[in-house]
């Protein structure tokens, strides 16, 4: 799967709540509590494990789930980062 182009990555984060941050695109979430970003986690691995593209999660407070996307094995972005995005926009 080819890199995106910037021209590319810029035009799919137009009005999306995900940011670039280096060759990832990071989105942060605010949920209620410990148990909420648990959830949260476990329902972005199960989008995940069928998309067979694997996010980065960190829990971090006790309410803060910071989600990043990157394909590793092409250094950078490709269409399976935005479509997991996408998915995972749907959670939230």
């Amino acid at each position: 799967m080819p890199r995106l182009t910037e021209t590319e990555t810029s035009a799919l984060l137009t009005g999306s709540a995900w940011r670039r941050e280096g060759e990832a695109i990071v989105r942060d979430v605010n949920v209620a509590d410990f148990a909420a970003a648990i959830a949260l986690v476990n329902q972005v691995a199960a989008l995940a494990e069928a998309a067979d593209h694997h996010p980065d999660l960190l829990v971090h407070g006790w309410n803060n789930v910071r989600l990043t996307l990157s394909t590793h094995s092409e250094g950078g972005l490709t269409d399976a980062d935005f479509r997991l995005a996408a998915k995972i926009d749907t959670l939230l």
